[in-house]
């Protein structure tokens, strides 16, 4: 066969596959979006490294030097402003774009002594995004998963052949209601939720969790399918922090509660939203 094609269409063909594999791989396992620092577009200051070169996706990878030092990144934007630890390996780490189109401001600070941090580092970005609900089908730092991750997988196994998103939405929120009870010993023990990560794993392996860690994973799960999902935090209530979901149904936003839907919390109270991820 290769010798009827010639060898000039050969070669064509042979590039057309490798471009068609590497899109699998940027991709991921049955459709799952993955981030990337593809090094296409590198901004540098100081001590802080940017690969904005997936913005349009919704996201950018951040990096500093190695350190033994705390390290934060403050992404902030028009009206807003959030703050994010950052591993001090070296290693490029994904933050969302989640206020969509627009201009971006990253920062990057060290930690010096007590409470005080330097400035290490300051990049200004210009985001275009063609479809601002991006940002929310790849996991970061607050729904943070892989192809490998139980959750993930199980998502998978059991939309596989599904094709309406009002079935996969259903599908995900009933399995997590049915299989999972929330954590009120984690909920007592824990000296301040809102200074945590969500644990998707530690959720998935006892089959337990409080309201971020439930939200997280629900949002994994439901990303993993092609449903852009928030993991909304602020409060309910009384100022009492949570966490909740706000998926995109065929175009409609569905709110979703697992901690309100396990009876730890009432969902008739009003909620205030601090922040998104």
């Amino acid at each position: 066969m290769i010798a009827r094609l010639g060898k000039a269409r050969f070669i064509v063909c042979a590039a057309l596959v490798l471009v068609l594999i590497a899109a699998v791989i940027a991709v991921g396992a049955d459709g799952l979006k993955l981030p990337e620092a593809t090094g296409k577009t590198v901004k540098k200051d100081g001590k802080l490294t940017v690969d904005a070169s997936n913005m349009s996706e919704g996201y950018i990878m951040v990096k500093a030097k190695k350190t033994s030092k705390k390290l934060r990144v403050r992404v902030s934007t028009a009206g807003a402003k959030l703050l994010y630890w950052l591993n001090g390996d070296g290693e490029y780490e994904v933050y969302p774009l989640q206020f969509g189109s627009g201009k971006y401001k990253v920062e990057l600070f060290e930690h010096v002594k007590g409470k005080d941090y330097s400035k290490e580092g300051t990049l200004k970005l210009s985001a275009k995004m063609p479809d601002e609900l991006s940002c929310f089908l790849y996991p970061n730092q607050y729904v943070n998963y892989n192809e490998n991750t139980a959750c993930v997988k199980e998502a998978q196994a059991m939309c596989k052949d599904m094709t309406d998103q009002g079935e996969i939405y259903k599908t995900v929120c009933s399995f997590v209601l049915k299989n999972f009870i929330y954590d009120y010993i984690k909920s007592v023990s824990v000296q301040s939720m809102s200074q945590q990560m969500p644990d998707i794993d530690g959720c998935w392996d006892n089959r337990m969790g409080i309201c971020q860690d439930l939200s997280a994973m629900t949002c994994a799960m439901l990303r993993s399918q092609g449903i852009p999902a928030r993991l909304m935090i602020g409060t309910v209530g009384a100022n009492t922090y949570h966490a909740w979901v706000v998926a995109v149904v065929n175009g409609e936003e569905r709110f979703f509660d697992p901690t309100a839907e396990l009876n730890a919390s009432n969902k008739n109270e009003t909620y205030t939203t601090e922040r998104y991820y």
